[in-house]
C-alpha cells in the first residue's frame, strides 16, 4: 500500500463522512492539545530534548512522512539522537507553528472523550555551522492524541505537502482557508481586503474580505478609493492617445497649457508629457507641500527622478484643454466602456452607489469622513473595483489599444528611483533579470493603501486593495504566496 493510499486512508478514519465539531480556542481541550504541542516541538524538537518525544509518544506511535518513509517509535527516536540532534550538530532545526491555521476535533466513544486529531501548518527554519537562521520548508501536519491511562500521547503523526525555500509553489498556510484569512485581517486590524489574481492574461480570481464598514460584510464588488492607482490609468488614457495620433509625447505641454505659477519660468517651455509619465517634472509631489503653496521648478525637466502628483494634473488639464472633453470622459471612451468597467470613475456623483463603498481607516479602526470629490484628478481618488481594476490591467499586459511604440516607450526604463528601479511612462518597473520585468503601482492616502504588479511576458498579475492607513503590513505575505519566487524578489529589492 502506498504511503498516499494510507494517508488519505488515514484521513477518511480520521474525519470520515461525518466530522465531529472544532472546537473553540478557548476551550480547555483545545488548551490540552496546544500545551502538549508545545512541550513536544518548542521545548523537544527545536532543542533536541529527547526525554519530551519519549514521554510524549504513544509506544503505538507511528510517523507518516510525505517525502520519507513510515516510521515507528523506537525507529523515529533513533533516527532523530542520530540525525537532527547528534553531537556535534552541523545544523540546527527549529518548528514555527502557524497557530492560526490550527484546528482541534475531539473523539468521543458513547459521549467520553478519548482522544483529539489536531491539523495545522507549521515552518522549518535552519542554521547551518552557526550561520544566519534560514527559512527551510513549511508543511501541513495531522496529529491524533489519545488519552491512555488519562495521559495525552501522541499514537499517529502526518507530514505532508511539503515546500522547501525554492519553490515558487509555497503557499503561506492562511490563504487555504477564507475564514482564517478573515481572522488574519482581523489580527492585523485590516477593515477591508480586496485581492485580484492575473493568470495567463486574464482575471482569474477576484476575493474581498473583511467589512465594508462595522457589521456589514464586504461584497465581491466592493467599490476603492485606489488612491495613486489612479495615474496609471490616466497615463494609458494619454498612451492610447499617442497610439491614435492626436498626442505627443515630447511635444511642450506648454502650446495647450501651463499653470499660471510656472508660466514665467523657463522650464515649463521644456516640459512635455514623457517628463510627467516618468515622474521628472521637476515638481513637488503636491504645490501645498512649498511653504507659499505655489507650484514651482525645483530642477529642470529630464534631469532626475522626484514622484509628482502635480505633475498628473498639469498633464489633464492639457488634454481637457487640446482634446474639449474632461479626463473622466476621455478615460470612458478609451478604457471603462471598452473593458466594460462600470464601476470605475474619477469623482462621485448620483449614480455612486455609496453602500458599496469601503470607508478609509486610521491604525486605530477610526472611520475617517468620507471624502467624495466632484471632479477628476489625474492623480488621485479613483473609485473602482478589484474586477474592474484587474480588466484594466489584463488589457495593458495585452498590449490591448497601444501601438508597438507606445508599449514599448511605456515598459522602457526612463529613470532610476530606487534599489535599481526604474519608472517607464506610469508605471514603476522591476527587473528581474534574463528579461523578465514586471510593472507596479501602488496608492497611498488617508485610509488607502493599495499594490498592483503585471508581469507581460509571464501573463500574471496580482491585485491588493485595503482601506487602512497601514495596510501594507499585510503585502508581503500576499506577495510571497502569489508570486512566489518573484514575490521574493521584489522584497529583495526593496529591502537591499
Amino acid at each position: 500500500m502506498t504511503k498516499k493510499i494510507i494517508i488519505s486512508s488515514l484521513l477518511f478514519i480520521f474525519f470520515g463522512t461525518k466530522s465531529p465539531a472544532q472546537i473553540e480556542k478557548n476551550s480547555d481541550l483545545y488548551k490540552t492539545i496546544l500545551s502538549r504541542d508545545s512541550l513536544l516541538f518548542d521545548i523537544g524538537f527545536n532543542h533536541c530534548n529527547i526525554t519530551q518525544f519519549e514521554n510524549l509518544l504513544s509506544d503505538k506511535f507511528e510517523f507518516f512522512h510525505d517525502k520519507d518513509s513510515i516510521s515507528y517509535k523506537k525507529e523515529f527516536l533513533y533516527n532523530l539522537k542520530n540525525g537532527l540532534c547528534k553531537s556535534p550538530a552541523t545544523y540546527q532545526s527549529r518548528r514555527e507553528l502557524i497557530i492560526e491555521s490550527i484546528k482541534i476535533y475531539p473523539l468521543y466513544k458513547n459521549k467520553v472523550l478519548y482522544g483529539a486529531i489536531q491539523t495545522g501548518n507549521h515552518k522549518f527554519y535552519e542554521t547551518v555551522s552557526g550561520n544566519k537562521e534560514n527559512f527551510a520548508s513549511s508543511a501541513k501536519f495531522t496529529h491524533v492524541w489519545l488519552l491512555e491511562n488519562s495521559i495525552w500521547k501522541l499514537t499517529k503523526s502526518l507530514s505532508y505537502d511539503h515546500q522547501d525555500n525554492n519553490s515558487t509553489n509555497y503557499q503561506s498556510p492562511i490563504f487555504d482557508n477564507d475564514i482564517e484569512i478573515e481572522q488574519w485581517l482581523i489580527e492585523n486590524k485590516v477593515p477591508t481586503l480586496g485581492i485580484g489574481v492575473i493568470k495567463d492574461g486574464n482575471l482569474q480570481q477576484v476575493k474581498v474580505f473583511g467589512e465594508i464598514k462595522k457589521g456589514k460584510s464586504a461584497p465581491y464588488n466592493t467599490i476603492f478609493n485606489v488612491a495613486s492607482l489612479t495615474k496609471p490609468i490616466t497615463a494609458l488614457v494619454t498612451l492610447k492617445l499617442v497610439s491614435l495620433g492626436k498626442w505627443n509625447l515630447d511635444e511642450p505641454i506648454l502650446k495647450y497649457w501651463t499653470d499660471p505659477d510656472v508660466s514665467k519660468d523657463k522650464n515649463s517651455k521644456t516640459l512635455t508629457t514623457r517628463h510627467i509619465l516618468s515622474h521628472q517634472t521637476g515638481f513637488t509631489n503636491w504645490r501645498g507641500n512649498n511653504k507659499d503653496g505655489k507650484l514651482k521648478f525645483e530642477f529642470e525637466p529630464g534631469t532626475k527622478y522626484q514622484y509628482s502628483g502635480e505633475g498628473f494634473e498639469y498633464l489633464r488639464k492639457a488634454l481637457e484643454t487640446k482634446i474639449h472633453k474632461s479626463l473622466n470622459e476621455l478615460a470612458s471612451e478609451l478604457i471603462f466602456e471598452p473593458l466594460q468597467m462600470t464601476d470605475t470613475k474619477y469623482f462621485w456623483d448620483n449614480k455612486t452607489e455609496t453602500s458599496r463603498v469601503a470607508l478609509g481607516y486610521n491604525e486605530k479602526g477610526i472611520a475617517y469622513e468620507t471624502e467624495k470629490n466632484i471632479t477628476s484628478n489625474g492623480a488621485d481618488n479613483l473609485l473602482t473595483t478589484v474586477e474592474d481594476y484587474g480588466k484594466f490591467l489584463t488589457s495593458i499586459m495585452n498590449s490591448e489599444g497601444l501601438s508597438n511604440i507606445a508599449f514599448n516607450e511605456m515598459v522602457k526604463n526612463h529613470v532610476e528611483t530606487k534599489n535599481g528601479k526604474h519608472f517607464g511612462l506610469g508605471f514603476e518597473l522591476y527587473d528581474f533579470g534574463q528579461g523578465e520585468y514586471a510593472l507596479s503601482h501602488g496608492g497611498s492616502d488617508k485610509g488607502c493603501q493599495t499594490i498592483v504588479f503585471i508581469f507581460p511576458k509571464t501573463k500574471q498579475g496580482l491585485i491588493i486593495f485595503t482601506n487602512v492607513d497601514d495596510g501594507y503590513k499585510v503585502f508581503e505575505k500576499i506577495l510571497k504566496h502569489y508570486l512566489g519566487e518573484y514575490g521574493n524578489k521584489i522584497f529583495e529589492i526593496e529591502t537591499k
